[in-house]
C-alpha cells in the first residue's frame, strides 16, 4: 500500500469513528470504560512505567488509561493521550481537569500517520491497534515514539469463540439479517484482527520490536445494565450491531423479533449487582524497541 492509498484509507476509518461511532460510544460509555477495565486493571500494576517516565498512550478513548498512568509516573513524568476522535479527547480533558491531573494532556491525531519523535519510555494501547488500517505500519510508527529500549505494550481481544460477548449477539442477529457485504463502512479490520498470536509475532517483528511477549488475561465484562441496555449496546455497536446497521430497512423490519432472540440469549447470561456480565479473554502484547 502506498502513502497516499494508506493515508486515504486511514482518513476514510477515522471519518467513520467520528461520524457514526463517536455518538454510540458516548451512549455506551457506561460499557465500553466501565465494563473493559477488568483487562487493563488486571496488567497495569505490572506495566514497566516508573516515576518520571514519559508515556503515550495511542487510541486513549476517553482517556482513562491516560490518567492512570499518568498517576503512575507522578508529576515529575508526563503523559500524552493520542486519539482520532475530537469528542472523545474531551471527556478525558475534563476528567483530567477535575481530578487535578496537571501532567497528562490529550492530542487529536492518528497514530499510523503521525510523526512522532523517539521521547517516550513507554507506549501504550488499549484496544486499540486492532483498528489501525495497516497494522504493521501503525505499530512502527509506535516504535518510533520509543526511546531506545523502551517498552510498547497494547492489549488486543483474543478470538471470537473466546469472546462469546462480541460474538454471540451476532450469530443471533446473522440468523434474521445477511452479512455484510464488500462494500460495508467499517472501524477498520475490526476486534479480532489481531487474535492470532503467530501473525501478530511476526507483525511485531516486521515492526522493528524484540522481545515480544503475550500474555493472556481471562475476565468477565459487563455488557449491559440491564437486558434492554444489553440489546441496545449490541445492536449499536460491535459485529452484531455492523450487521445490523448495514442491512438498513430489513434490520428495522426485523428489530422485534431480533430484539426477542437477542433477549432470550443474554437473559441467560451471569447476573451482577451492577449489569449483566460475560466472559472474555484479550492478549496483552510486549515488545522492545531496539534502537
Amino acid at each position: 500500500m502506498s502513502a497516499v492509498e494508506e493515508s486515504g484509507q486511514s482518513a476514510e476509518y477515522v471519518d467513520f469513528w467520528n461520524e457514526i461511532l463517536v455518538p454510540k460510544f458516548i451512549a455506551f460509555k457506561h460499557i465500553l470504560v466501565d465494563g473493559l477495565t477488568h483487562h487493563s486493571e488486571a496488567i497495569f500494576p505490572s506495566l514497566p512505567v516508573k516515576e518520571g517516565d514519559r508515556v503515550l498512550d495511542v487510541g486513549c478513548g476517553f482517556g482513562d488509561t491516560a490518567i492512570k498512568l499518568a498517576e503512575r509516573v507522578g508529576p515529575s513524568g508526563s503523559v500524552v493521550g493520542l486519539d482520532c476522535c475530537t469528542a472523545f479527547l474531551d471527556y478525558g480533558r475534563e476528567d483530567a481537569a477535575r481530578r487535578g491531573a496537571t501532567n497528562v494532556s490529550f492530542m487529536e491525531g492518528d497514530a499510523l500517520l503521525e510523526q512522532f519523535e523517539p521521547e517516550y519510555d513507554f507506549v501504550f494501547s488499549r484496544f486499540g491497534t486492532m483498528f489501525f488500517a495497516n497494522p504493521v505500519a501503525g505499530l512502527r510508527n509506535m516504535r518510533c515514539a520509543l526511546k531506545p529500549g523502551g517498552i510498547m505494550t497494547h492489549i488486543v481481544w483474543r478470538a471470537p469463540d473466546v469472546n462469546p460477548w462480541l460474538s454471540m449477539a451476532k450469530d443471533v442477529v446473522l440468523g434474521f439479517l445477511p452479512p455484510p457485504g464488500e462494500d460495508a463502512r467499517t472501524c477498520g479490520p475490526g476486534p479480532f484482527s489481531m487474535a492470532d498470536q503467530p501473525m501478530v509475532s511476526k507483525m511485531m517483528e516486521i515492526a522493528g520490536y524484540e522481545d515480544i511477549a503475550f500474555e493472556r488475561v481471562d475476565a468477565p465484562v459487563l455488557i449491559g445494565r440491564t437486558v434492554e441496555d444489553a440489546i441496545n449496546f449490541q445492536l449499536a455497536l460491535g459485529p452484531a450491531g455492523e450487521v445490523f446497521r448495514e442491512a438498513g430497512e430489513e434490520a428495522e423490519a426485523k428489530r422485534g423479533e431480533i430484539e426477542a432472540a437477542l433477549a432470550d440469549a443474554i437473559d441467560a447470561q451471569k447476573k451482577e449487582t451492577d449489569g449483566i456480565v460475560m466472559e472474555s479473554s484479550s492478549w496483552v502484547i510486549s515488545g522492545r524497541n531496539p534502537n
